[in-house]
């Protein structure tokens, strides 16, 4: 029979206390590390900023056509918009997210979210097209914020064999919020036959945001963060409340510093950037950024403009729309099936939520890569074929790229960003990751109108598949598994 440790009067370290499995000496019986009610709550809160992304940008490419048609802007204004909240996720990932390291956890987890509401209120009532791209990026720095600090909620508060899925099952709701956005776009269109109906697609989304701001006054701060700024009595109230059950397991907290948290190696990583690049970090500052950078650009080009290729591509749409109607049949016809494609991105995300901490997050990711590959060569096929070849290869191909995508590498870059780094600078850590990964998502967003007006979409996708190509290559050659690994041990 097992000891229970309240006895254990040296003092233990957190991530212990959260991976050990409860022993009632009531006889209540478990087998496993049964969530708290807290650990729930937190994990459905750092849901929500997934969400409010998934469906802010890819409602992006359903607007944009209304906002075009209000506005009257050309191809670099529409550009700039594509690539507004892309540029506010750069920005916020390391400005915002780093202050994760500096001023906890939890502050920074409810002040992105009213950034969020606030610039969310006022996009909607934008008079002009550069209005519209400000507030896009304010939104875009308060998610941007949320990349670090959503998984970091997450992943210092569960146990270590269950972090890969709960961290991917949060961010399975940027697939939903992307299915969601095209859906309530597709609605409104439907309803409101009006070029101001884009306005209404973005004010779906304050009431539900306001509503987690308010939850998220609720939960613990982590005690893996307040412990690395020395502050122990506080990080032992914090677990106490983290790890509340009924019955009660254990009765009390007795912590004390991991490895990384002595005051050796604190001094050692001093919390700045420098110390990312620094040679104990250095490999997995790049395993973190390098393959994130390179998937960005595919999967948030593709996102975007995939109404604007399908439209394109599957006919029964007006060329030059000549009035309101005709354009808003335009964008409908392209977020039917902009939404059927984005199902598929909802059906990868629950594999790689299955296999991440059975397969690990290396395999699925240059596997996913290479799937993306096949994918995107499928839909450039697609430009050379007639008849019903076009449609099954252009369907097919944007179908497995969404497959894959999110079963590979926009997963598990995420996942493996929030994991590789000691907790001093995890929030900065990853940060930088999410960060680097936007100058790729930028510039394929600012870019891909130009591009695909003067080179075409062949050339764009075959210049995706050789991205693909090489991000599975980085990824082996920097490669540093994290499934089931012990946070404190990660450094």
């Amino acid at each position: 029979m097992p000891t229970s440790p309240d006895t254990d009067t040296s003092g233990r370290s957190i991530q212990s206390y959260i991976d050990e499995t409860p022993f009632w000496k009531d006889g209540t019986e478990t087998t496993t590390v049964p969530l708290t009610g807290m650990q729930w709550r937190i994990w459905l809160l750092a849901t929500a900023g997934k969400f409010f992304e998934g469906m802010v940008v890819f409602m992006t490419g359903v607007a944009l056509p209304l906002m075009v048609a209000e506005f009257g802007i050309g191809a670099t204004e529409k550009g700039v918009i594509s690539a507004a909240v892309l540029a506010g996720i750069l920005v916020g990932a390391s400005l915002l997210g780093s202050m994760a390291d500096t001023y906890g956890r939890k502050a920074m987890f409810i002040v992105e979210l009213v950034l969020f509401c606030a610039f969310l209120v006022a996009l909607t009532l934008s008079g002009s097209w550069l209005w519209i791209a400000i507030f896009l990026f304010g939104m875009g720095a308060a998610l941007g914020c949320d990349y670090p600090t959503a998984h970091l909620v997450i992943s210092e508060s569960i146990p270590s064999k269950d972090r890969g899925r709960l961290v991917l099952g949060a961010f399975a709701f940027q697939a939903i919020g992307a299915l969601v956005g095209t859906a309530i776009g597709y609605v409104i269109l439907a309803n409101a036959q009006d070029v101001t109906a884009w306005r209404w697609m973005y004010a779906t989304a304050i009431i539900p945001a306001i509503l987690v701001i308010i939850g998220r006054f609720f939960i613990c701060d982590s005690p893996h963060w307040l412990m690395s700024k020395g502050r122990k009595e506080d990080a032992e109230r914090e677990i106490s409340r983290l790890l509340r059950r009924d019955p009660n397991y254990p009765k009390s907290f007795k912590l004390k510093p991991s490895k990384h948290d002595t005051p050796e190696a604190l001094a050692q990583n001093k919390g700045n950037y420098a110390t990312l690049f620094k040679p104990k970090n250095r490999r997995a500052t790049i395993l973190a950024s390098v393959p994130w950078f390179i998937q960005d650009l595919a999967t948030y080009g593709i996102g975007i403009f995939t109404p604007t290729i399908l439209a394109a591509t599957i006919g029964a749409k007006s060329d030059h729309p000549r009035n309101v109607s005709e354009i808003i049949h335009n964008d409908i016809l392209a977020a039917k099936g902009a939404a059927l494609l984005d199902v598929l991105l909802v059906v990868g995300i629950l594999f790689a939520i299955f296999l991440a901490d059975r397969v690990g997050r290396i395999k699925l990711q240059i596997f996913g890569f290479i799937g993306c590959a096949v994918g995107l060569g499928m839909a450039a096929l697609s430009l050379n074929s007639t008849g019903g070849t076009e449609m099954w290869l252009l369907f097919g191909g944007f179908m497995l790229f969404n497959f894959m995508t999110n079963l590979g590498p926009n997963a598990q870059t995420y996942l493996i960003a929030g994991e590789v780094f000691p907790t001093k600078v995890r929030g900065r850590g990853a940060g930088f990751a999410a960060s680097f990964a936007k100058i790729g998502a930028v510039l394929t967003a600012f870019l891909f109108p130009i591009l695909l007006k003067d080179f075409g979409t062949q050339v764009l996708l075959v210049g995706l598949i050789i991205a693909s190509l090489i991000g599975a290559v980085v990824t082996y050659l920097y490669r540093i598994e994290t499934a089931g690994k012990n946070l404190e041990d990660m450094g």
